[in-house]
């Protein structure tokens, strides 16, 4: 399948078309290096773009996902879509949509779904990874754990992708933003580009990740 492709699969998801066609160039040449992963593959939709980039390179993709939902996609909250919401069980569960998705992509072999929470896959998690997309839960607490669980694992020279990057706190949520900006203080990251809230830090040889939260609430 070709990257083109996708948008004609109508795919849901948040994740904007020039945003995603990024994340497949990342793919591509970090996948040459060592796997890929992603926090927070919902549906697939950037699942698609990162895992067939990853095809091309001839690399792999972890997709970690509970697909339960963020916080805002339960009933009664913001972002509550019924079609992903399973009466029988009472609960959102977006697996049954990631599968079909990476079937119909041909993906199966490249993208290896994790269905757990980013904290608890972390916990025991030792292998170097090229590129790390972080698209999770955007509470603080959530976007954080994700950063400092993952960004140690990434190779000099691998990628940070952080997604919804809003500077003004009146176009969004600034969780993201400052896991971004968090990134680029701890001297183990560089601004590498930005396509529209699509943040790419490049990771250098040395830095420091914290370990925790405290201390650090200046929001």
């Amino acid at each position: 399948m070709k990257v083109e492709a996708i948008v004609a699969m109508n795919v849901k998801g948040f994740l904007d078309n020039e945003e995603g066609l990024k994340l497949y160039e990342l793919a591509v040449e970090a996948s040459k290096h060592g796997p890929c992963l992603e926090i927070g593959g919902y549906c697939g939709k950037s699942t698609l773009y990162l895992g067939l980039g990853c095809q091309k390179g001839g690399g792999m993709l972890f997709s970690i996902d509970h697909h339960r939902g963020s916080e805002e996609q339960q009933p009664g909250e913001e972002y509550f879509d019924s079609d992903i919401f399973d009466d029988a069980e009472g609960k959102v569960d977006t697996f049954r949509l990631f599968r079909k998705t990476m079937e119909e992509a041909s993906l199966e072999d490249t993208v290896i779904p994790v269905v757990s929470s980013s904290k608890v896959v972390a916990r025991s998690w030792s292998m170097p990874l090229s590129l790390v997309f972080i698209d999770g839960s955007h509470s603080y607490e959530s976007a954080f754990s994700d950063y400092t669980s993952w960004a140690p694992h990434i190779v000099p020279g691998g990628f940070l992708v952080i997604h919804d990057i809003f500077p003004d706190p009146e176009e969004g949520g600034q969780a993201p933003y400052f896991i971004y900006k968090k990134a680029l203080s701890s001297g183990l990251f560089v601004e590498f580009s930005m396509t529209k809230t699509l943040g790419v830090l490049k990771r250098l040889e040395t830095g420091n990740v914290p370990e925790t939260i405290s201390g650090m609430r200046d929001w």
